[in-house]
């Protein structure tokens, strides 16, 4: 695997950790997969708080992934950049098609754990290439899942992925973090992703610039640590969480949007 591809495991420790804890997110693949993999972490990868931090963002998408469901029942779910992550097991909501797309290399990891049935599959897809994105399924209405993507993009790479989004798909439901460009300039040199070999990142510092000459509007923003969420945690572990991630101070660095399209 690659440097980008090797960060997949940043996310999949701190859900494995969380989860053995029983709060915030319950993930037995993530607990399962770490135990076999036992991928080498090295400092700020092993961060106490980065694990709630991670596994806080995952439960964020999942509960949007399962609105989305409940609104959208014939929706096609598309989980670009998944990783090894197991979305496809958490959701509560029932689902007709999901797709789990990566690049080749982190699939051929992925197969070891997950099957393939008549309502999921996993499907080779480099999320920079149009081509690639252009031989999705088809469908009326697609909810898109894009976590811990955007930042390994260009803005340029991101309104071309949208662009090509929009000519296949009359309804898209879109959940996108990313970080800023003082955050993208800042992680370069302190970024648990540094820790395996990622020095170049990019950041978006207005959504709607990426949007250019697309119909897909930004619905609006939501928090990477909600309060129900972070109340999880022991007392003391709030306190120095929520100094950590405060939501003004963390938006200067990093920002989650909901975007829509309806033709």
């Amino acid at each position: 695997m690659n440097e980008v591809n090797k960060t997949l495991f940043i996310p999949l420790y701190g859900k494995s950790q969380v989860s053995k804890k029983g709060i915030i997110l319950k993930d037995p693949a993530a607990e399962k997969i770490w135990n076999a993999e036992a991928f080498p972490m090295h400092g700020k990868s092993k961060s106490k708080w980065l694990t709630y931090n991670m596994a806080m963002r995952a439960r964020v998408f999942d509960d949007w992934t399962d609105a989305m469901l409940r609104e959208n029942r014939d929706a096609l779910v598309l989980h670009l950049g998944c990783g090894l992550d197991s979305r496809c097991l958490r959701v509560k909501e029932p689902y007709g098609s999901w797709i789990d797309g990566d690049f080749p290399e982190v699939l051929s990891l992925r197969r070891k754990y997950y099957k393939e049935n008549a309502s999921y599959h996993m499907m080779a897809v480099d999320v920079s290439d149009t081509e690639q994105i252009g031989n999705l399924p088809d469908g009326e209405t697609a909810v898109v899942i894009l976590e811990g993507v955007s930042m390994y993009l260009t803005n340029g790479q991101v309104r071309r992925l949208f662009q090509t989004l929009e000519k296949k798909y009359s309804r898209l439901h879109i959940l996108m973090d990313v970080y800023t460009e003082f955050g993208a300039k800042a992680s370069r040199y302190k970024n648990p992703v540094n820790d395996v070999g990622v020095t170049e990142l990019y950041g978006i510092d207005d959504v709607q610039s990426v949007l250019k000459d697309t119909k897909i509007k930004c619905k609006g923003e939501h928090s990477f640590t909600p309060d129900a969420l972070v109340n999880e945690l022991k007392p003391l572990e709030r306190v120095f969480f929520r100094a950590m991630f405060s939501e003004k101070l963390y938006r200067k660095i990093y920002r989650l949007y909901e975007l829509k399209l309806v033709s």
